[in-house]
């Protein structure tokens, strides 16, 4: 976890967790797509059940989600869009052009950079 909340994002959406708020249907997409590189399963699966409108059924089948279509950590962009379509903020400062950047503050698996750039070559030949 604490390599996790080495991002400040991260750190909002795992405290907001640890407090039982309903971070939103992208919150807990975008903590579970992250969060898999963190925590183990269990684990996991525990954080996004503390949701106060997720229990750990819905837990347990959006972590299967991610992990079966192997999901990479979205970019800011993607996660200000995902905003924009809920309530709870999951960039705390949106004012801050780094802040909701993952790859800035967290290490991914060496995978995920070679999924990313895949998916970039494969796009260029298209």
């Amino acid at each position: 976890m604490e390599d996790l909340t080495a991002n400040h994002m991260m750190r909002h959406l795992s405290s907001a967790l640890d407090d039982g708020q309903d971070i939103g249907h992208y919150g807990r997409l975008v903590y579970a797509i992250v969060a898999r590189h963190f925590l183990d399963d269990d684990t996991l699966i525990a954080q996004l059940a503390k949701d106060s409108d997720f229990d750990e059924t819905q837990a347990r089948a959006l972590v299967q989600q991610v992990q079966e279509r192997d999901y990479s950590p979205p970019s800011r962009a993607k996660i200000m869009e995902y905003q924009g379509k809920q309530d709870f903020p999951i960039v705390p400062d949106t004012t801050d052009p780094d802040e909701g950047n993952v790859y800035r503050d967290l290490e991914f698996p060496q995978s995920v950079y070679d999924h990313i750039s895949e998916y970039h070559e494969q796009k260029a030949s298209d």
